[in-house]
């Protein structure tokens, strides 16, 4: 199994890869580095990746699960409520590809500012 380390701002996180076609071009990418953008408790960030929906891809997310949002060419990290959330939800701004998951509690992304620096690399 792939794994990457994402270091947001003062946050580390370690995350596995799943098998997919966004997951290949991120990790054909790395580095990444970008700032960090946030919308509720969600973290988000612009890659120079490209990729298409794929057939599975959805707007509510599990804690953990890391989303690619196709339209933004983002990376979407949701810890909790966002601001279409409905109920407890976690709910992202459009369907997003699944392409990995934290190994790590992703609640620690709430130390994380818009603007902080954003690197993502192999592990």
């Amino acid at each position: 199994m792939r794994k990457i380390k994402m270091t947001l701002g003062s946050v580390v996180l370690e995350a596995e890869l799943l098998d997919t076609p966004t997951a290949d071009a991120i990790y054909e990418n790395l580095p990444i580095e970008s700032e960090a953008q946030t919308w509720g408790e969600e973290v988000y960030f612009s890659t120079p990746v490209h990729v298409t929906r794929e057939a599975d891809a959805r707007d509510v997310v599990e804690a953990g699960e890391l989303a690619f949002w196709v339209e933004g060419n983002c990376i979407a990290i949701g810890y909790g409520r966002t601001p279409i959330s409905q109920g407890n939800e976690i709910r992202l701004a459009a369907r997003t590809n699944i392409w990995g998951h934290a190994l790590d509690d992703v609640k620690q992304l709430a130390a994380v500012k818009a603007g902080d620096p954003i690197r993502l690399e192999m592990v």
